[in-house]
Formats: C-alpha cells, sequence, structure tokens
C-alpha cells in the first residue's frame, strides 16, 4: 500500500484500512522503526489517571484495610481487556 508524507509530516491511512484496525480519529499509534528503516506502526489504548480528592482516597484506604472495597464496573472491564506482551521491548 502507497501512501504519501504531506509537508506537515503526517501521513493519511485509507479508510478500509481504518475501518479493519478500528482505528478512529484521535486514536493512538506507537511508531517503532526497525533495523532496515521499516516503521511499524500499533495501535495503542490510552486509559485516564484517576485523580482522587483527600475524601476519596480515605475511603479507598479504608476499602482496602476492611478488604470489603470494590472497583468501579467501567474499571474491572477494562481490566478483563487489558493485554500486555512481555516480549515488547521498552524504550
Amino acid at each position: 500500500m502507497l501512501i504519501t508524507v504531506d509537508k506537515r509530516g503526517s501521513i493519511n491511512l485509507p479508510t478500509a484500512l481504518r475501518k479493519e484496525l478500528g482505528l478512529e480519529s484521535g486514536s493512538y499509534l506507537n511508531l517503532t522503526i526497525e533495523k532496515g528503516g521499516t516503521i511499524v506502526l500499533h495501535p495503542v489504548s490510552i486509559y485516564p489517571n484517576i485523580q482522587l480528592s483527600k475524601g476519596g482516597l480515605a475511603k479507598l484506604r479504608e476499602a482496602r484495610k476492611s478488604g470489603r472495597g470494590k472497583l468501579p464496573d467501567w474499571i474491572v472491564k477494562d481490566m478483563k481487556n487489558a493485554q500486555t506482551n512481555s516480549e515488547q521491548e521498552v524504550s
């Protein structure tokens, strides 16, 4: 597949490829350059940091001590869908 780099350095991925990979506007891609200059793009998910108020932190500490704390459903869902690649090098 032949694509071009524009004057800003951006590349455009064809619609069919974006649909096949489930990429939307704002999707993140990790770019690596392999030996010989091969460019590899991997789709990645970025999850927001959670910041708690002092009261929220106190409730979290208490829940941890009591052993009765329950994670919100959205965190449990994200944890179930999380994947890791122990073979991948991080730079």
